[in-house]
């Protein structure tokens, strides 16, 4: 897939920047919610209406955020090692309000955040070719183990900052270093490090905390309910309508609904969901006393990660290319442009992967070899005999918005007026909870930070990405395990582990 920079979308605006009278936000997960406190939080929007709308409702215990949500979990890992600096700066940012755990009221505080380490290794061997469909002429970018060495390099080049900082960060050159790290007897990958000032944060804890932030500015009204499509007057998306028939009208319109934004806006070439899986394990008092010690530990040559339990429940998952799921929607989403709207009416709508998840369909499963990958995690991570068979308590699809790069989808839509996009989360978007509100409002008035200028354009691509069953540009950054281009359906006909 060939990209390039959008136009200036996300350039400074050389002209006044004009707030609208009303900012109606579609989706209540990380960008959604940290983009509203942000807006509601800055002088520029002090005279404008704000509306969030989701299909979970606030109002109601346990319903909010959504239960199949990506924001909503028992564990994320928190941390600033990335690859490419302008995203450890930005975790480095984020983490120092992660940090605050002074009063109930600051982000770490309450068990929200847990600074237990972060084990990140990755394999000298590369993974062995698949049969999957050609990633529409993209190369990997990194290997894993590339990815792993220039995180080293960036999170020491942050830790020389400061020694106490530096003092917790460690290579690991080989297999028994990472074995004597991890403190459980089991090992993974080849070379690492070890980043003891990185960790996890509760999801869903630091999900509710953040509407209560919103809540307390009193500018934010939040409105239940499902969007099936955009409203539009000829080149002006104008709002939202919902299953009810109920229009919501804004001069400026948001979606930042994660993996569901490819329904309701064509996002060929820019990102597609894909489901990745997790399992959960209910441990002892004893187990969750000693596997409490142990730091987060990802492969990135596999994708596959432990997060130390909480609560005796063990987290296993991976982190990986995922599985499509192409559904031709009943309400065909937001074309291209207004000049191809008309044409796409008479043609046949294309597939589009869209979540699939256990609140749609209780019946859903994991596939049987996602289950045995994450088995064989665990008995690598921790070769506990105990562990080994015990069933899992619990399994997920979490569903990403992934872009080809990694990179967010956070600008102005090229062809349609009066609307901005915020998603292409890529399953790394949680950690900038406290801080990326601020850098979507930015870009909202035209003033996208350096660093991420060309990084969250809309892309302008020239080649189709849809090839037969799945997306062709998956995420290639050198953070993904797995096979590409598996679709869900077909891996769930193999053989499947239940979802409980």
């Amino acid at each position: 897939m060939a990209a390039a920079s959008s136009s200036s979308s996300s350039l400074p605006s050389s002209r006044p920047f004009s707030p609208p009278s009303s900012i109606l936000i579609i989706g209540s997960g990380v960008f959604g919610l940290s983009t509203a406190l942000a807006l509601a939080r800055r002088d520029a929007f002090s005279q404008c209406s704000i509306t969030v709308v989701d299909r979970s409702d606030p109002s109601q215990p346990g319903t909010f955020p959504s239960p199949d949500a990506a924001s909503i979990d028992t564990s994320r890992i928190i941390r600033a090692d990335y690859a490419d600096p302008a995203y450890t700066a930005l975790g480095d940012e984020a983490q120092v309000q992660w940090r605050k755990q002074e009063t109930p009221a600051d982000l770490g505080a309450q068990g929200r955040y847990h600074e237990a380490g972060l084990l990140l290794v990755g394999d000298l061997a590369p993974p062995a070719p698949s049969a999957a469909p050609a990633s529409g002429g993209l190369k990997p970018k990194l290997t894993g183990l590339d990815y792993a060495r220039m995180s080293w390099a960036n999170v020491v080049s942050l830790a020389s900052k400061d020694p106490a900082l530096a003092a917790r960060v460690r290579e690991l050159p080989n297999p028994d270093a990472i074995r004597e790290a991890l403190g459980t007897g089991g090992s993974s990958g080849s070379w690492g490090y070890i980043n003891n000032n990185s960790g996890w944060g509760n999801a869903g804890a630091a999900m509710a905390w953040s509407f209560d932030q919103v809540q307390q500015t009193g500018r934010v009204d939040f409105v239940p309910g499902t969007v099936v499509s955009l409203e539009r007057a000829e080149d002006t998306v104008t709002g939202a309508k919902l299953s009810d028939g109920r229009v919501l009208s804004a001069d400026l319109v948001i979606v930042a609904a994660g993996a569901w934004t490819g329904g309701l806006v064509d996002l060929a070439g820019q990102a597609v969901a894909t489901g990745q899986v997790l399992a959960y394990m209910d441990i002892t008092e004893a187990e969750q006393e000693e596997l409490g010690k142990m730091p987060v530990i990802l492969n990135l040559s596999t994708g596959l990660f432990i997060i130390p339990p909480t609560d005796r429940v063990l987290k296993i998952g991976q982190h990986a290319y995922g599985y499509l799921n192409p559904v031709t929607p009943s309400n065909p989403p937001l074309p291209l442009s207004p000049t191809s709207a008309t044409t796409t009416q008479t043609q046949t709508p294309t597939p589009i992967s869209l979540p699939l998840t256990a609140l749609t369909d209780p019946d859903l499963n994991i596939p049987a070899r996602a289950a045995a990958d994450l088995r064989g995690a665990l008995r690598e991570m921790i070769p506990w005999p105990a562990l080994h068979d015990r069933p899992f308590s619990k399994t997920r699809l979490c569903w990403y918005s992934d872009t080809a790069d990694a990179d967010f989808l956070v600008d102005y839509h090229p062809h349609w007026r009066g609307l901005f996009v915020a998603t292409g989360d890529s399953g790394h978007a949680f950690k900038f909870l406290p801080v990326v509100g601020d850098r979507v409002v930015d870009c909202i008035m035209r003033d996208c930070p350096v660093q991420f200028r060309g990084k969250w354009d809309w892309k302008v691509t020239t080649e189709s990405t849809w090839a037969g069953t799945g997306v062709a540009a998956f995420t290639e950054d050198g953070t993904r395990g797995g096979t590409p281009g598996l679709v869900l359906a077909e891996a769930l006909g193999e053989r499947a582990v239940p979802l409980q």
